[in-house]
This record gives structure tokens, C-alpha cells and sequence, in this order.
């Protein structure tokens, strides 16, 4: 996903979904990473339109460590999301360019709150 820095999302009324994504750059992914930058906006463009669909975190470490959480009300709408035909090729170009690992958790939430100072 793009390296964007936005305020966390939610909290939203449970219960909903969390897909946790977690990777680890490659050292040689593509050069200056102008195609992961394109393919990551694309794939946020593509994930806000998925019924179901919350909002986004992500969070990158200098050393390649990156963790991206997408919300979404139901499982449907994470099937929907994972199904999708050009995020289905963003997934195997990551595997053959971008990442050396990932993992996936996904997670039922059960509680959730927040606070906003102001």
C-alpha cells in the first residue's frame, strides 16, 4: 500500500474485521520504487470501493518492515477484497519483486474505541 501518513481510522461499531498485513521489503524491489508507490494507490483506490470496506492504516519502518491493517465490516467484504482480479496480480508481483516475507492475520473486533484530543 502507499506510504501515505494519515490519523489511525475508526473506531467503528463492532463487530467488523481487521485484516492485518505485514511484510518485509526487498532490498532490490525496483529501483527507486516509483511501481510499488503506483501499484499501492491503485490498490487503495480499488479497496475503497469493495462494499464493506472501513478504512486503511500503514506504516513503514526505514529498514522495510510494513504494517497495513484494512477494516472491513464483514467477511464477504474481505473475500471480495482478496478475489480481486488486479489486487490477485498486485499479490504475485509482490511475491516475485517487492517482498522478501508477509503474513496475514485476519481478526474479528470486538471492541474498539478512541480518543481525539480537542
Amino acid at each position: 500500500m502507499s506510504d501515505h501518513v494519515s490519523g489511525p481510522v475508526g473506531p467503528f461499531e463492532p463487530p467488523y474485521y481487521a485484516a492485518v498485513f505485514t511484510s518485509v521489503r526487498g532490498e532490490d524491489d525496483d529501483g527507486d520504487g516509483t511501481a510499488y508507490g503506483e501499484t499501492g494507490d491503485r490498490l487503495d483506490e480499488l479497496v475503497a470501493a469493495v462494499p464493506g470496506f472501513l478504512g486503511m492504516e500503514s506504516a513503514r519502518t526505514p529498514g522495510g518492515l510494513g504494517i497495513t491493517v484494512g477494516y472491513f465490516r464483514d467477511e464477504e467484504a474481505i473475500k471480495a477484497w482478496r478475489s480481486d482480479p488486479e489486487h490477485r496480480v498486485a499479490q504475485r508481483r509482490g511475491r516475485a519483486e517487492w517482498y522478501e516475507s508477509y503474513v496475514v492475520h485476519v481478526a474479528k473486533v470486538e471492541r474498539s474505541h478512541g480518543f481525539v484530543r480537542g
